[in-house]
């Protein structure tokens, strides 16, 4: 929806297209002396493995700050707004060791624009002398576009929701080589997500050596003329990175291009270690799922039903779905794990005179597939559970204390469940675990804390792996013998099989309750978005679907390791799961080159990677670990044993040995451990210049003249940016706050549930 809001300037502006005149803005300018940083004459100079992030606190320059963090590269931040932030001076950026070596302090500078104006003349001669001197190139997070930066006037401003723009071939040969070229826009036309402004190149000028490579274009409206979105500006020996648009860590077009950001202001060399990870967890094979009844509004069986609702028809794969998976995942180059209840297959066998179709196709195709225990039964483990009430609360003593369920239950539970796996061959690794419906562990508000008789069953089976759910607790935390590992669900719930029961469910969950929802949306307006109720027909393809796929992506894409979870009650009928996994390959594999796959891990895999993830920050902290390059060398040294993650680009060998790492978006990377003596890698070029050879000479007024603060304002109002900028004020309602998606947040919408055979007694 656009909106127009009014200011002193004259009208406000929020329409998608606007066409600029070809003139130029007048803009004030501040001259800036360069500062001396380190002597002419040195030798090679060092540089660490740090980047310098000053922040204004706006989401463009926090987007890559949080990008950073999550890559796990160190950083030295200077807050703007802090009035005891520290003063950016020659001293600060760079010494000179006791040998006489050059030392730089930063290897990239990440800055909110070009040139802050809460910087000072000072302060910004000596971030431009160190720059020159040693290599190091800047961030220009968000820029208004003009020859201080290589651009022209831009020609169009207005909304990028729902646009595409290109990654140029300079970009995909330079640090965004893991991109195929699309840069994909979230939102909707003319939506009020993005704001940016298309100007083209200013012309070469072989005097100061000034050029401006663009890196992301989109075409200039009612033109073939390409407009940039982002590039990088040389001229007088500095290299800026720069940005036209206004962007936040969680959008889509910021983490296609954030992880470029990082490597070209690194030169492609930092500590730190960067995948896009996606496991997706199939639970309950050999169960069935109890399913949602759309005019009860809820699912029998599962104590949400008021008295009188029908009993709905349990929903359980057949041997046809299993062929079906498994040539899908043929078809797209993909393995799912799935996650099995031994004994609903033994009770469907017993009850079917020995024969069970899917238990039988499961295991001839137990090798297509990587498996996890998920307990034998499926029973809840956690405390014993009243009914009596809704929502269920749990059962007490005399003396009001939870009862739990026992530990030979537990105990049962896991140990069945290993060994018919292991009876059977299937390849699954039995020091991993997922309890049905993530139980035995705290799930608010009935149960604030872990069963004791779980944890002794954990530790009594050797389990050293455990599924939690994300929605729930998001960290890793040891839990008896095992370390949890974060499981995310998708909201395709495990009691629907087609297209129209997932809507209905749906409504329910997200519509308000004078639209004939839950109102649950309305309850907890901090976490779920109420919506428009969606048709039962188009609502699946038209709204559900790409907002599973966008928000799962929106994890992948953030450097997250934790798993993903649907049922096999969606494997069936219209198999949602099968639809989501192939809209969300699909889109990824038309943004990722070849050589930048999905990692799709095993769960000891995706908690080892938390595991390190958390561990690495600790050294951090601590600072306990330290890099530098010189020379063409890069040095990694600190305690040790201490496990450091390293990227580097191709090529690049340990020093005095072999290749370095894996391979993985056209670069090197692997988490290596330390020893006795600093780890050497060997680069395949020098990086960053000698202090000698890069000591600015002649400078003009051209680098010496900045437009302090670039001629726009922004502010903030709650979770909304407000830009004014020459073409008047521009409103982006929730670009600083949390992304405005739907959260799963219903109390028993992702557990699973056992149903057994007719005339079978429920366990």
């Amino acid at each position: 929806m656009k909106r127009k809001i009014s200011s002193a300037a004259g009208r406000a502006r929020r329409t998608p297209f606007r066409a600029l005149p070809l003139i130029a803005l007048a803009v004030a300018g501040a001259v800036i002396s360069l500062g001396t940083v380190v002597p002419a004459s040195a030798a090679t100079s060092r540089v660490d493995l740090k980047v310098l992030v000053v922040t204004d606190g706006n989401p463009w320059v926090e987007g890559i700050r949080k990008q950073l963090v999550s890559e796990g590269v160190p950083t030295t931040v200077v807050d703007l707004t802090s009035s005891n932030r520290a003063t950016i001076t020659s001293a600060f950026l760079a010494d000179t060791l006791a040998d006489g070596t050059p030392h730089g302090h930063f290897e990239g500078v990440v800055l909110p624009n070009d040139a802050p104006s809460q910087l000072s003349a000072a302060e910004l001669s000596a971030l431009t002398g160190y720059e020159q001197a040693y290599h190091v190139r800047q961030v220009d997070s968000y820029v208004w576009p003009g020859a201080n930066t290589g651009l022209n006037p831009p020609q169009w401003t207005g909304s990028l929701d729902a646009t595409t723009a290109t990654a140029s071939s300079s970009a995909r040969a330079d640090a965004f080589h893991y991109l195929n070229g699309p840069v994909a826009f979230e939102g909707t036309a003319g939506g009020s997500g993005s704001y940016g402004a298309l100007p083209t190149p200013l012309p070469d000028n072989p005097a100061t050596g000034s050029h401006f490579e663009p890196f992301v274009t989109e075409t200039l409206p009612g033109t073939s003329t390409q407009g940039v979105l982002a590039g990088v500006y040389t001229s007088n020996g500095r290299q800026q990175l720069v940005l036209t648009f206004a962007y936040n860590y969680y959008q889509q077009q910021f983490q296609l291009l954030a992880h470029g950001i990082v490597d070209w202001v690194t030169r492609g060399v930092h500590l730190g270690y960067w995948r896009n990870y996606f496991s997706a967890h199939i639970d309950d094979l050999f169960n069935a799922n109890a399913r949602w009844s759309q005019s009860g509004k809820c699912t029998p069986g599962e104590g949400d039903c008021a008295a009188g609702v029908p009993n709905t028809t349990p929903i359980r794969m057949t041997a046809a779905d299993v062929t079906n998976t498994v040539n899908w995942q043929q078809q797209n180059n993909y393995t799912l794990d799935f996650l099995f209840n031994a004994g609903p297959g033994v009770a469907y066998q017993q009850a079917q005179g020995g024969s069970d179709p899917l238990t039988t196709a499961l295991l001839a195709n137990k090798n297509s597939f990587m498996w996890i225990n998920h307990t034998y039964d499926h029973p809840f483990l956690g405390c014993v559970q009243d009914f009596s009430v809704i929502p269920w609360r749990c059962q007490t003593d005399a003396l009001g204390n939870i009862q739990y369920v026992d530990q030979p239950t537990v105990n049962s539970q896991i140990s069945q469940n290993i060994q018919f796996g292991q009876a059977n061959g299937i390849p699954f690794r039995p020091n991993e675990l997922v309890a049905g419906e993530h139980s035995g562990t705290v799930m608010l508000p009935q149960q604030p804390n872990d069963n004791p008789n779980f944890l002794a069953a954990l530790s009594a089976n050797n389990i050293q792996w455990l599924g939690v759910d994300a929605s729930r607790e998001t960290g890793q935390r040891q839990i008896a013998s095992a370390l949890g590992t974060p499981r995310h669900p998708i909201n395709v719930f495990y009691n629907v099989s087609t297209q129209s029961d997932e809507v209905s469910e749906y409504n329910w969950l997200y519509t308000s309750k004078a639209n004939g929802g839950s109102g649950n949306c309305e309850a907890n307006p901090a976490t779920t978005t109420c919506i428009t109720p969606l048709d039962l027909t188009t609502g699946w393809s038209n709204y559900v679907l790409p907002m599973q796929v966008k928000i799962t992506l929106g994890y992948v894409l953030s450097n997250d390791p934790r798993p993903f979870f649907m049922h096999q009650s969606n494997l069936t009928d219209d198999k949602l799961a099968l639809q989501t996994l192939s809209g969300l390959l699909s889109t990824y594999r038309t943004w990722f080159t070849a050589d930048t796959p999905v990692v799709n891990q095993t769960l000891t895999d995706s908690g080892t990677v938390l595991q390190r993830q958390a561990a690495w920050q600790q050294a951090q902290n601590a600072g306990s670990v330290s890099g530098y390059i010189q020379g063409g060398v890069v040095t990694v040294q600190g305690a040790s044993g201490t496990t450091v993650p390293v990227t580097v680009p191709a090529g690049t060998t340990v020093t005095g040995g072999g290749s370095f790492g894996a391979a993985y978006g056209g670069e090197q990377s692997a988490y290596t451990t330390l020893g006795a003596t600093a780890t050497g890698l060997t680069l395949p070029t020098s990086v960053f210049g000698t202090v000698a050879d890069s000591t600015p000479t002649g400078l003009g007024a051209e680098l010496a003249s900045y437009a302090k603060g670039s001629p726009h304002e922004v502010r903030r109002n709650g979770d909304g940016i407000v830009i004014t900028d020459p073409t008047g004020t521009h409103v982006l309602p929730k670009l600083a706050g949390q992304p405005a998606e739907e959260l799963h947040i219903g109390a028993h919408h992702h557990n699973p549930y056992n149903v057994l055979p007719p005339g079978l007694a429920k366990k």
